[in-house]
C-alpha cells in the first residue's frame, strides 16, 4: 500500500465479523467464524484466496445527482455476509483487506487508493472482490487490474445505466468510469472492451448511446434480457469473451427491478429480475477461466427494505466465492 495513499485506508477489522454460532465443526461454520482480516500496509501470502475490499465512497454519487448513501454500504454488507455458511469453501479463502474511505470528498484521490490497494493484493497474488460505494468504484478498481495485467481487459457491466458521461467541471462522478477506462485505453493504443447488460432505455440519454457507439460498446437493454433471448445473449456474450484476455465482472444493483433492489442509489422501474436466467448468466461469467475480479456497487442501506438489495448482493459474493468448490 503506497504511503501517499495512507490517509484513505482504513485496515480490516475483525470485530466487523461476528453473527450466529451453530457449532466449530467445519460443516456449521459461517463466513464470520473463518474470515481473516489484514493490513494491507505490509506484505500477506494471498495467493488464489478472496480478498475483501470496501470502497466507502459516494461523493460520485453526490456528484451525478444521485441519493447519497452508499457510503455505508460496505460494513452493512459485511453484516449479511457474516452470517453466510461456509459450505464446501476452504476455510483459509476469506480474507478482508479493510477500506478505502474519502475523508476530503478527494474522490479522484481516493479512486488511486483503490487502485494501489487492488494493485497490492493481485501482486501477492489475490481475487479483489470490492464492496462499493457507488459505481465510480469501477475506474479505480479497473485502474488497479491494469496496472498489474498484460493483455485485454474486458469488463462486463450489470447496470441500467451506460456510465459513458464526461467528467465534468466538478470532475468525475459515478457516472463517467467507461469514459475514462476508454480514455485511459485509448492512450495505451487499446479499444475498450465493455459489454453492457441491462441498459435501461429511459435512464439514457441519446447523447449516450452514440458514445456508446462511437466507442465500440455492446449492449443489451433491459428489455431484451430474459430467457426468450437465451441463444442470442449467449452467444453474444461468448463471442465477447472470445475477445479478450481476461474478464472483469461489475454490478450494479440498480439494474435489478425496484421490488428485489430497492436500497439502491438510482432505482430502476423496468429493471432486469434476478431469475434462473439472469443466474445462469452470471454462473457462465464467473466460471469463465478468464474470470479475474468482481465488484458489486451503489447498495444504499438507507433505502433497503428488509435488506433485500443487500441480500442480493451477498448471494451474487456467495456465488463468486463458491463457484469452483464440489457440492
Amino acid at each position: 500500500m503506497k504511503e501517499e495513499f495512507k490517509d484513505y485506508y482504513i485496515p480490516g477489522d475483525q470485530t466487523m465479523w461476528s453473527g450466529r454460532v451453530d457449532g466449530t465443526t467445519l460443516e456449521h461454520l459461517r463466513w464470520h467464524q473463518v474470515i481473516s482480516t489484514l493490513d494491507m500496509q505490509h506484505a500477506h501470502p494471498l495467493q488464489d484466496r478472496y480478498v475483501l475490499v470496501g470502497f466507502s465512497v459516494d461523493e460520485g454519487v453526490f456528484r451525478n445527482g444521485g441519493r447519497t448513501g452508499a457510503a455505508a454500504a460496505p460494513d452493512h454488507l459485511r453484516s449479511i455476509l457474516a452470517n453466510l455458511p461456509l459450505h464446501h469453501l476452504d476455510p483459509s479463502k476469506l480474507c478482508d483487506a479493510g477500506t478505502i474511505c474519502c475523508p476530503n470528498r478527494n474522490l479522484e484521490e481516493a479512486e488511486q487508493a483503490l487502485a494501489a490497494l487492488v494493485s497490492s493484493i493481485r501482486k501477492q497474488g489475490g481475487i479483489p472482490l470490492v464492496l462499493g460505494g457507488g459505481h465510480e468504484v469501477v475506474y479505480g478498481h479497473y485502474k488497479g487490474i491494469r496496472q498489474t495485467t498484460e493483455g485485454r481487459i474486458g469488463v462486463i457491466n450489470f447496470d441500467a445505466h451506460f456510465d459513458l458521461r464526461m467528467p465534468t467541471e466538478s470532475g468525475a462522478n459515478s457516472g463517467t468510469s467507461f469514459y475514462q477506462i476508454a480514455g485511459d485505453e485509448a492512450e495505451r493504443g487499446t479499444p475498450l472492451s465493455y459489454l453492457a447488460l441491462g441498459i435501461n432505455l429511459i435512464s439514457n440519454t441519446r447523447a449516450l448511446f452514440h458514445t456508446a457507439k462511437a466507442l465500440g460498446v455492446q449492449w443489451i437493454e433491459s428489455q431484451d434480457f430474459h430467457a426468450g433471448n437465451q441463444m442470442t445473449i449467449a452467444g453474444q456474450i461468448d463471442n465477447f469473451l472470445r475477445e479478450i484476455d481476461h474478464l472483469y465482472l461489475t454490478v450494479d444493483l440498480d439494474v435489478f427491478a425496484s421490488p428485489f433492489a430497492p436500497g439502491v442509489s438510482a432505482p430502476a422501474y423496468r429493471g432486469i429480475l434476478p431469475d434462473s436466467f439472469f443466474y445462469e448468466i452470471f454462473d457462465r461469467l464467473i466460471k469463465s477461466p478468464k474470470f479475474l475480479a468482481f465488484d458489486i456497487a451503489e447498495l444504499n442501506p438507507q433505502y433497503d427494505i428488509d435488506s433485500r438489495t443487500a441480500r442480493l448482493a451477498a448471494d451474487l459474493l456467495f456465488r463468486v466465492v463458491q463457484r469452483h468448490e464440489k457440492k
